[in-house]
């Protein structure tokens, strides 16, 4: 007796707009999210809570300073964003990088994945944590909204 012939179903190729609804939906959230705040200054006290680490020690943590610092992107105010948070700017761009790269791959086609390495994890937490520690420090005033 033969064996029964198993058949996989071909894989139809989606729309390109198909392909792209993630991206362009991620992409919208991350714009209504600028949109806010910038409209809704955090500089002004009220609007927004205050950091916990912060209130309870008087520390910056790494993301201290990060909504002031995208209300400045938003507004169009780099050097107050550098200022703000340096550590967050870096971190806008690098996700703008990896968005236009994520759009490239799928409307060509690709895999939407990006193989990224365990020690990148390592990396950007060790910066993380520098960070944090040069802009609590005397000299590192110049990191500290």
């Amino acid at each position: 007796m033969a064996a029964p012939v198993t058949r996989t179903p071909a894989r139809t190729p989606t729309r390109p707009a198909r392909r792209l609804a993630t991206p362009l939906g991620l992409l919208a959230g991350a714009a209504a999210a600028f949109t806010y705040v910038g409209l809704v200054n955090p500089n002004h006290p009220g609007h927004y809570p205050v950091c916990p680490l912060y209130a309870l020690t008087g520390v910056y943590c790494p993301g201290c300073g990060g909504l002031r610092c995208a209300h400045a992107v938003a507004t169009g105010d780099l050097a107050t964003a550098l200022h703000d948070n340096a550590f967050a700017v870096a971190g806008f761009a690098v996700c703008a990088v990896l968005w236009v790269r994520w759009v490239w791959r799928v409307s060509t086609g690709r895999p939407a994945g990006i193989a990224v390495g365990a020690h990148w994890g390592w990396v950007v937490g060790g910066l993380a944590v520098a960070f944090t520690v040069v802009r609590n420090l005397p000299f590192g005033a110049m990191f500290a909204p």
